[in-house]
């Protein structure tokens, strides 16, 4: 019983959190619209389920574990193969990211 009224009131808090910093700082930045508390609320819901847990724990962290493999296998690789993979890289992604010294 205790547990719902908790959750809505954290929900709640984000909500206005979210609006507040978005009406404050995004109408002036980028020229962006206004934010009521339900497009908050929905902007939360939103991001949860593009980029996954906000927790540390639990199972939401495959991108953090795939970015520790990859970073992990960059470190072990020569100059050579570093090389290489940059080649492949901007083969696969036409350079998108990549930048041009």
């Amino acid at each position: 019983m205790f547990f719902l009224p908790v959750v809505a009131l954290i929900a709640a808090a984000l909500g206005y959190i979210v609006m507040y910093l978005w009406n404050w700082i995004l109408p002036e930045v980028a020229h962006a619209g206004r934010l009521n508390f339900w497009q908050a609320l929905g902007l939360l819901v939103l991001c949860r389920l593009l980029f996954g847990n906000f927790n540390k724990g639990g199972g939401g962290n495959r991108f953090r574990e795939k970015a520790m493999s990859m970073r992990s296998k960059w470190h072990s690789m020569n100059d050579e193969e570093r090389a290489k993979f940059k080649e492949e890289y901007k083969r696969r992604c036409g350079g998108w990211g990549a930048k041009n010294h």
